[in-house]
């Protein structure tokens, strides 16, 4: 199947031609590649903010009841003499939670690479609307600041962790966060999702219409299907969301009673009857499931690229990647149910949503093990892109492998809510998919920026990063199953868990120092911006389009016509060819045969 698009050949955009102003290039810009940059620059500064509550926090657990000089400075009010109060605990570790799934992992991640890569890897000018793509990014930007915002607010933020669960997200007096902070959370999270479908639909019709001559799907690189397929999980599943959020929004405000039933408080009986908190948590979880793979899909696609090329050959089994991609997609909208185990569910479908979750198991495998294989008497170059995609696979595998506890009900119970859960998918998706991101940053930075990154601080910020982030959750799994349980400010009431402070510590001062590495990593990418290296023209010899474009920025991607692809994404090291790698516009030899036909 392929749809050949001759409309944007010829270059006569009028509008592409006259001068652009600062504010039309840099602020409200419709090209594809400037709004990338605006993703991941936000992203990144919304990551400052995530990563630096997780520090303060973790500084709580490790010295819990400690006068703190940090806390007074940076929580004021919320920590009297320097001990922090515990309203604010549980509101650092909400906002933690929805910045770096949200902010971070899904709009940084997804729309940085998304937008950059899809236009340039399927041979399109631009986007199918760089209105709408616009408009997905100020959305996303104004969501930023609405949750940034709702810190300062004089009860404090939201303070229902971040699945924000009825009642104390759905009645304004439960406690301090449940009054403006809630209901700017919520505010918040409904731009949010806005932002997010205007970028999908952008997407699939990207990819669907505007493809080049000779771009078939099943020439579409890994990345390309990756976002593809996050593009339609985050359609079908984030208006699920949405409905949540807004019926929440009514309890709230308007007297409603969705998801409120027979509440007392201080032993008045309030007026609530016939909603269910379950029925929350079933919105919620909809689209909170899918959200672990359009977190971690984008990262996977990223790491298929980096390895591909990095080990200079081809990608292992290229048709089964496609097909275990969408058997991800499709099977992360049907098991959702493994996070309400202990709500209460009838253990018939308990055992349904287990089925379901361990088979998801198949298609994750199939990916690690082409991974592996591509891997394997590779040539590998070990740049700092290679490493963090190395690394995924390592976390991917470790953090999957607890998956197949948490996913069997009849385990998850013991464990559910402690920090063995914290472990599991900070590993799966929170790790993985910041490997991901990195690994795309180091990989594309030529691509954005015109400069690359530098190669030794790479390494530094690999290898302390990769230490660090092991050494903060592999101990997490054993106070985890030690019965610690998540989302406690102190646990020095229960003489049970005093052993495990010590973990604590140790834990803690593994976070600090991966935290503080980071400046490193945000002191390449700034030096980098204006004093790094000039890359060639494709840096890292690859096969793909956009290595094709030139490196100073061009609205539009090419200056001629645009090219026409003969070839698969992954010819590298092909036998009668001198180079090791053949890029996708190269015309076949004669009696080549392809790969995958």
């Amino acid at each position: 199947m392929s749809v050949t698009v001759e409309t944007h050949a010829h270059d006569d955009h009028g509008h592409h031609h006259h001068k652009e102003t600062f504010v039309t290039k840099y602020i409200f810009s419709q090209d594809h590649k400037m709004i990338a940059k605006q993703y991941l620059i936000t992203g990144s500064i919304m990551g400052v903010i995530g990563i630096l509550m997780s520090l303060i926090f973790r500084m709580q657990l490790a010295w819990p009841e400690k006068p703190n000089v940090i806390f007074e400075a940076l929580l004021g009010k919320w920590a009297p003499g320097g001990v922090m109060d515990a309203d604010i605990y549980l509101a650092l570790v909400t906002i933690h939670g929805t910045i770096m799934v949200f902010f971070v992992l899904t709009a940084g991640l997804s729309g940085t690479f998304s937008n950059l890569l899809i236009p340039l890897q399927i041979g399109a000018r631009d986007m199918a609307s760089g209105f709408l793509n616009m408009v997905s990014y100020w959305l996303f930007f104004l969501s930023s600041v609405i949750m940034v915002l709702s810190l300062f607010v004089e009860a404090g933020p939201a303070a229902a962790g971040w699945t924000i669960y009825p009642p104390l997200s759905a009645l304004p007096m439960a406690q301090g966060g449940s009054g403006a902070g809630m209901t700017l959370w919520l505010v918040s999270m409904a731009i949010f999702i806005a932002s997010s479908l205007l970028g999908s639909l952008n997407y699939i019709v990207t990819v669907i219409n505007l493809r080049t001559k000779g771009m078939s799907m099943t020439r579409l690189p890994l990345t390309i299907w990756a976002f593809f397929v996050t593009a339609i999980i985050g359609t079908v599943s984030f208006p699920v969301l949405l409905s949540a959020a807004l019926l929440l929004i009514m309890d709230r405000s308007f007297g409603t009673s969705f998801f409120l039933s027979d509440i007392f408080i201080q032993g008045e009986v309030l007026h609530y009857q016939g909603g269910s908190p379950v029925l929350f948590e079933h919105l919620f979880w909809f689209l909170g499931h899918p959200e672990v793979y359009i977190v971690l899909l984008p990262a996977l696609g990223i790491t298929s690229e980096v390895i591909a090329t990095n080990s200079r050959k081809p990608i292992f089994g290229y048709r089964a990647m496609v097909a275990s991609i969408l058997a991800i997609a499709f099977l992360s909208t049907i098991v959702w149910g493994h996070h309400m185990f202990v709500s209460g569910m009838n253990p018939f479908l308990g055992s349904v949503f287990t089925f379901t979750t361990l088979l998801i198991a198949i298609p994750s495998a199939v990916k690690a093990f082409n991974y592996i294989t591509t891997l394997w008497k590779g040539n590998l170059q070990l740049n700092p892109a290679m490493l963090f995609s190395i690394g995924l696979v390592s976390t991917f595998i470790t953090g999957g492998l607890t998956g197949i506890i948490l996913g069997d009900s009849a385990l998850d119970i013991n464990v559910h809510d402690t920090y063995f859960v914290v472990a599991h998918f900070h590993l799966v998706m929170g790790i993985s998919a910041l490997y991901g991101m990195f690994a795309g940053i180091y990989h594309w930075f030529p691509k954005l920026f015109g400069r690359m990154l530098n190669k030794n601080l790479g390494y530094l910020h690999f290898w302390v990063t990769a230490i660090s982030a092991y050494g903060v959750f592999f101990p997490m799994h054993f106070i985890g199953m030690a019965g610690l349980p998540r989302r406690y400010y102190t646990n020095t009431a229960f003489p049970l868990f005093d052993d495990l402070a010590d973990v604590n510590v140790v834990i803690t001062i593994f976070a600090l120092i991966g935290g503080v590495f980071q400046l490193v990593f945000i002191y390449n990418f700034i030096h980098s911006i204006f004093y790094g290296k000039k890359p060639s023209q494709n840096p890292w010899r690859s096969n793909t389009l956009e290595w094709t474009t030139p490196v100073k920025h061009i609205h539009g991607n090419w200056p001629g016509e645009i090219p026409t692809v003969y070839r698969w994404s992954y010819d590298y090291s092909k036998p009668g060819h001198d180079e090791d790698f053949v890029p996708q516009n190269v015309p076949l030899k004669e009696g080549e045969e392809e790969l995958q036909h």
